[in-house]
């Protein structure tokens, strides 16, 4: 099957992209890599009237540093980050992340903001973006607006965005000298998407303790209460206390699922405080 017919559009900037959004009310949708939105088109599981590629708009390829944020824009590529082609981002946690995506053929083409905005439960920048306390910049012909990336996921393929607003950036706020992150995830084989994943920050100095479980039925969750106990510790937590924080989060999960997840979490949590033995 292929997209049934559309008018593609290529704006020169950010303002007229804004501009054609407005004007298609509803009937226009923004693209950028296409690893998302093309499938979609392919299979009409989405019908606009006009395409609007974001992918080479400048406003959207930058990252700059603004005071404790880091600014990435939502056309940057995975591959761009797993590169290290923003200094900004070199041994990030996002350049951590940006590796394990999918296959290089797709973290050549995806963005950051075509991720985020798609918000596939099992994608890694909605479980990153939340695990760093990041927040996501919303652009419409009104005007700007800043959301917190654990707000912005709804629910499957469901986010924040409203009719004519795109995501121009996502804020990664710079983490202190002695901040600890790691990510795992279990993958059926290298490239697809994740049965299980984890994320965890614990961040002193911004006086900040996240643990995050993705590959959910809806958006990512935190287990504060699990983190907090973590970091009033400081060592990794008993299984039984692991096994009680997912138990909480997801109650319809089968058994096999459930041992997945306190896996992931575990691990996760293995590669922050005996980094010498992760798997």
């Amino acid at each position: 099957m292929k997209a049934a017919n559309f008018e593609y559009r290529r704006p020169a900037s950010l303002a007229e992209a804004l501009r054609l959004l407005a004007e298609g009310e509803g009937q226009a949708k923004p693209i950028g890599g296409g690893q998302s939105m093309g499938p979609m088109l392919n299979l009409r599981l989405t019908r606009p009237k006009q395409v609007i590629d974001v992918a080479a708009l400048p406003e959207l390829r930058q990252v700059r540093e603004e005071g404790a944020w880091i600014r990435v824009g939502a056309a940057v590529t995975h591959a761009e980050i797993e590169d290290g082609v923003h200094p900004l981002l070199r041994g990030t946690p996002m350049q951590q992340v940006a590796g394990g995506i999918a296959y290089r053929a797709i973290r050549n083409r995806g963005t950051v903001g075509g991720s985020l905005a798609h918000a596939d439960p099992a994608a890694d920048w909605v479980l990153t973006a939340s695990a760093l306390g990041a927040e996501i910049e919303i652009a419409s012909h009104a005007g700007t607006r800043r959301i917190a990336a654990d707000r912005f996921m709804q629910g499957a393929y469901t986010t924040a965005l409203a009719e004519g607003e795109l995501i121009a950036a996502l804020w990664v706020p710079r983490l202190g000298a002695s901040a600890r992150w790691a990510y795992f995830k279990f993958c059926r084989k290298t490239g697809e998407f994740a049965e299980a994943s984890c994320a965890a920050l614990f961040d002193a100095e911004r006086k900040l303790a996240r643990i995050v479980v993705g590959a959910l039925d809806g958006a990512p969750q935190a287990l504060p209460q699990l983190a907090a106990q973590v970091a009033r510790n400081g060592e990794k937590p008993h299984r039984a206390a692991v096994e009680a924080a997912v138990m909480a989060i997801a109650p319809g999960k089968d058994a096999i699922d459930r041992k997945l997840l306190v896996a992931a979490v575990e691990r996760c949590l293995g590669r922050i405080f005996m980094p010498e033995h992760a798997e």
